[in-house]
């Protein structure tokens, strides 16, 4: 499939360009002239309401070396060692959540047994935040995420960076050499938060707690939300498909390849907004660029299609079917370049160990109920079920 560019309305209800084929979205996605800074954000168009990826930023001549200094301050707690010694902490996390599920008796909602408490458990360990604050933020990044209503969105991001400087604050004050009433709860382990506020203690105007703390609420919210809608996504997949639950089974050595083909496909069933706008990753324009022959304006809202990139004939042939046999599969579905995301590694880890352990402990699963009837949470920027049925 070529490049393809057309003006849509985004879910804000705002102009942009929507962007598509394999080849022009992996292009554009490491094009410098396209960002997330808009020298007027105010009036720039708004990809939705959320307050999440839903406006630009304001225009700084430090953006990129921002983005690298942050990609080095988090690279050694996303690095392959670290990452590696984490597999048979989540396999044996999964092996907990299924224990629960098994005792809990047919039928069962995937989503809230499995799908949604693995991700979290496996982020607070990672980033040094307690399990069991889970509802709390759960609540803050579900309202945050949300992209039809400004001011719950508002709410809920200031909620979730509340809840995070005061965790950095009762992690804060150990390494400074601090004791405060009630703190004694929050120790100094190997995490990534307190990774960071080693790094902070060391340059405290480098890198203030501030920072630490919006980091961490970032992670904390994509640590997750992506995840969870991933292993959901991936049970439906496998189990719509005819034969691959039961290819699986039988054969491990097709894992690999099936994760990357759940990652690589979306939610079978519709899940664009109610107002039929576009959806995509956004991106503002910094200087005027020619896409497929048609000027995009410094300032405008480009919108990259990966899923539409992920269905290229020209790059995946039988797009829509998942092959676990499939050798090439270089999709964009965690982008490209510098913005490639960090956490690649241990989504994969963690599915990986979601399909090896269902399938084997569960061969029988199946949809408790047609895929058509399965309830996707338009309103959310990061889509997903609200629920996943299923019966053994």
């Amino acid at each position: 499939m070529a490049t393809t560019i057309r003006q849509v309305c985004t879910p804000a209800g705002d102009p942009a360009w929507l962007v598509g084929g394999y080849d022009g979205v992996r292009a554009l996605l490491t094009d410098p002239r396209l960002g997330r800074s808009h020298p007027d954000p105010e009036r720039a168009a708004r990809y939705s309401r959320s307050m999440i990826f839903g406006r630009p930023q304001p225009a700084s001549p430090t953006e990129r070396a921002d983005h690298a200094r942050m990609r080095r301050l988090l690279s050694p707690s996303f690095s392959a060692r670290r990452l590696a010694g984490l597999r048979d902490r989540v396999s044996e996390l999964v092996r907990g959540l299924l224990d629960e599920m098994e005792r809990g008796g047919s039928p069962a909602d995937l989503h809230e047994v499995l799908a949604f408490p693995l991700p979290v458990l496996v982020i607070c360990e990672l980033l040094g935040v307690p399990y069991t604050d889970r509802e709390q933020f759960r609540r803050a990044c579900d309202d945050a995420a949300d992209m039809t209503d400004e001011a719950r969105s508002m709410s809920g991001l200031a909620t979730l960076w509340q809840y995070m400087v005061e965790l950095v604050e009762r992690k804060r004050s150990p390494l400074a050499g601090e004791s405060r009433p009630g703190e004694s709860d929050v120790e100094h382990v190997s995490d990534v938060l307190s990774d960071l506020l080693a790094a902070h203690v060391e340059d405290p105007a480098g890198l203030p707690t501030a920072e630490v703390a919006e980091l961490g609420a970032a992670l904390l919210f994509a640590g997750h939300e992506t995840t969870v809608n991933a292993i959901d996504k991936g049970a439906v997949l496998l189990l719509t498909q005819p034969g691959r639950w039961d290819a699986l089974g039988r054969d491990p050595e097709l894992l690999a390849g099936a994760v990357e083909e759940i990652l690589r496909l979306s939610l079978p069933i519709e899940e664009a907004p109610a107002d039929r706008s576009a959806t995509g990753l956004p991106r503002w324009a910094a200087a005027d660029l020619d896409i497929a022959g048609t000027t995009v304006h410094a300032g405008e809202l480009v919108l990259l299609d990966l899923h539409d990139a992920n269905l290229d004939r020209r790059r995946f042939p039988a797009p829509t079917s998942l092959d676990p046999t499939r050798s090439d599969n270089p999709h964009l579905s965690f982008g490209h370049g510098p913005h490639y995301c960090i956490g690649a590694p241990l989504a994969r880890i963690e599915l990986h160990a979601v399909v090896a352990a269902l399938v084997a402990r569960f061969p029988g699963l199946r949809l408790a109920v047609p895929v058509g009837e399965l309830r996707v949470r338009g309103e959310r920027l990061t889509g997903g079920l609200a629920e996943l049925p299923v019966t053994w």
